[in-house]
């Protein structure tokens, strides 16, 4: 098997199967087993039980499709801010994010949202799906498409944003304030959108499941309000009213619901082939 490139685990609990739980690339001996067997395994099965396997697997995997969506979601930000700030500045703007809201940025893009997408549940249906091929990078083509798709969409949308305002009379604080935020609520959304990365649910299903993503939202949410709000000359913004909020927010969310539709497609083209 492993000459044919499989992957391959083997069970053993005595000490004749050492050799096999030593040379396959995953060994899982039992609690009972001998002392010899465990010490040529990997993993010891301290209940004997094969669903432990099965559940070690099923955890594995999402794990796995978990660092995926937050690789996914790091790297749409990277593109992002790396473009906007180094098309911006060829365009002779003013400097539309500053090392203090680039710092909030990679708080919410390194710490947040490795927090909310590590913590989301294992999802029984990995167990349906085919196992990855051996040696494939984590960056799969779906991912990489994401990552241009709204990448490029995001850098188009701010650098419109970016233009309309030095069109129109020239940045002042009020401005870059809503270009900061309008920024970081991208992000706040495509946070959902990552979460559904791989399957085809609604971003909001089984969300009330998900404490972690949950708790990460509000953060992001409070902790932009609270720096808009009160950061001044710290953050270099200024107060925003609540119809602006509402503006940016409603805005924003348009990148959900252009995943939502996305995902909703996919939904009725799989049960139309069902």
């Amino acid at each position: 098997l492993q000459q044919r490139g499989e992957v391959v685990a083997v069970t053993g609990d005595g000490t004749n199967d050492a050799p096999a739980l030593n040379f396959a690339q995953v060994g899982l001996s039992m609690g009972s087993g001998t002392s010899v067997a465990k010490e040529a395994s990997d993993i010891t099965l301290l209940d004997d039980s094969f669903r432990s396997i099965v559940t070690a697997v099923m955890w594995g995997r999402s794990l796995y499709k978990n660092i995926q969506r937050f690789v996914m979601f790091q790297l749409t930000i990277n593109f992002t801010a790396l473009l906007v700030v180094l098309i911006g500045a060829f365009m002779g703007t003013t400097l539309p994010l500053t090392v203090t809201q680039m710092l909030w940025v990679n708080i919410i893009m390194d710490t947040f949202a490795a927090l909310a997408l590590a913590s989301l549940p294992a999802d029984p249906n990995v167990m349906n799906e085919k196992p990855r091929p051996v040696g494939q990078f984590i960056i799969t083509r779906p991912i990489w498409t994401s990552i241009l798709g709204y990448g490029t969409a995001f850098v188009v949308f701010l650098l419109a944003m970016l233009l309309r305002i030095e069109i129109t009379g020239g940045m002042d604080v009020y401005d870059l304030t809503l270009f900061f935020t309008f920024f970081v609520l991208l992000q706040f959304w495509n946070l959902l959108n990552a979460k559904t990365y791989s399957t085809t649910d609604a971003a909001f299903k089984h969300l009330s499941r998900c404490a972690g993503v949950l708790t990460v939202l509000c953060l992001i949410l409070c902790g932009q309000w609270l720096i808009v709000q009160f950061g001044g000359p710290v953050f270099r913004t200024v107060p925003l009213a609540a119809r602006d909020w509402g503006i940016l927010l409603a805005v924003s969310s348009l990148v959900l619901w252009v995943g939502e539709a996305g995902r909703l497609f996919k939904r009725l083209c799989r049960k139309k082939a069902e």
